[in-house]
């Protein structure tokens, strides 16, 4: 047999003996349109509308943290991210919701009013609330964010927070309050004047005192560091009474200078625990490490108490800015020590510029200072 086919000519054999199965053969080709007798599927049309794959809170919440976790930020941030994902996932649990596009506009002021949180805090967890709906927006597992743009943070959360250094009188107590006995091991209830304990966990036994306290007291003191740089201070930085506080952008390195028996403390701590002497356990992790320093730090405060502010590691960093301005010493050298922007230390340490107060008690002088008054003379001209 022969023809045209789908707009090919050929000759076929039909492979047939008799004259009706050759007609058949030819009648079933040309039925099917093309030469190989065999039927073209049309493809099916793709469905415009078809819904994404949606996706759990839990999936959800795991993938923003390691996206948070891989983009190098803070440790203390990815904890403020880990801790609002763990409330999410409670808010989420409490409704019996299990996948991501179930939460509401309503849900999402239920759940913001409910955090109690200080103001601050709270303006920040907006942020993060708002970042985390943006997140699963970008990704399609919803249509659109639930935080609708007028759920503002509470009043005062853009108030910066005080800048409140201890006071020479403050400081002597937390001093005396570190020479108190600790705690012995079978005491399983301290009383609030120890400070310090003996200690068998996991990580070794041992005892800890005030004296280890007094040894990062005084390094925080005199060097501005954070609770972070501080516990994981390294000798190496320590160059005789100079201590490497950080470096700058140009690569020249900004040293503090440290009195005789501060050296003597740290070098003495050193022989004791290593180059690293704030390290005192097996971890070597940030989290770990502050977190242990920053409770032996609250015994301390609790039994030089009561401030009239609340006492925390980060107040040592203010005196250390406080006691350089009041020694007289330029805000741009003070924010060169500090690592911060002269604009932000005037802001928030004007108060102990010893200058500022001067000029301020020359205004009110020069402002209410007694004026001569003008008298009148009786008589004149009639």
């Amino acid at each position: 047999m022969s023809g045209t086919l789908a707009g090919r000519f050929r000759r076929k054999r039909t492979g047939a003996t008799t004259w009706d199965e050759a007609r058949a053969y030819s009648a079933a080709i040309e039925a099917v349109g093309n030469w190989s007798g065999q039927p073209v599927l049309a493809a099916p049309a793709p469905d415009a509308h078809a819904a994404p794959a949606r996706i759990t809170i839990a999936d959800a919440t795991r993938i923003f943290l390691t996206n948070r976790e891989t983009a190098q930020i803070a440790p203390a941030t990815f904890r403020k991210y880990r801790t609002f994902t763990k409330q999410l996932t409670a808010y989420a649990d409490g409704r019996g919701y299990v996948m991501i596009d179930q939460f509401t506009p309503a849900d999402a002021d239920h759940f913001y009013a409910g955090l109690k949180l200080g103001p601050r805090t709270k303006g920040t967890r907006l942020g993060v609330l708002r970042a985390f709906f943006r997140f699963a927006v970008n990704r399609k597992w919803m249509s659109e964010t639930p935080i609708s743009s007028d759920i503002k943070p509470p009043v005062g959360s853009s108030k910066s927070a005080d800048k409140m250094p201890f006071s020479d009188e403050e400081l002597d107590r937390i001093r005396k309050a570190c020479d108190n006995a600790h705690r012995p091991m079978h005491q399983r209830e301290r009383s609030p004047g120890h400070v310090g304990c003996e200690y068998k966990n996991a990580q070794g036994s041992g005892a800890w005192t005030g004296e280890d306290l007094k040894d990062l007291i005084e390094l925080m003191v005199h060097t501005g560091f954070r609770i972070s740089d501080a516990t994981l201070f390294d000798m190496s930085r320590l160059r005789g009474n100079n201590v490497m506080i950080r470096a700058q952008k140009n690569g020249h390195h900004v040293f503090a200078w440290l009195p005789d028996r501060v050296r003597d403390r740290l070098t003495a701590r050193a022989k004791l625990h290593g180059p690293r002497p704030f390290i005192v356990g097996q971890s070597e992790r940030l989290e770990t490490v502050t977190n242990v320093w920053r409770r032996r730090l609250a015994q301390a405060f609790e039994a030089a108490g009561p401030f009239d502010q609340k006492p925390t590691p980060h107040r040592f960093r203010h005196t250390f800015a406080r006691r350089l301005l009041q020694d007289g010493n330029s805000i741009d050298d003070v924010a060169m020590a500090l690592g911060d922007d002269p604009k932000t230390v005037a802001l928030h340490y004007s108060a102990w510029v010893p200058e500022r107060q001067e000029r301020l008690t020359k205004m009110f002088k020069k402002a209410y200072r007694e004026k001569s008054k003008l008298v009148g003379i009786s008589g004149g001209r009639k």
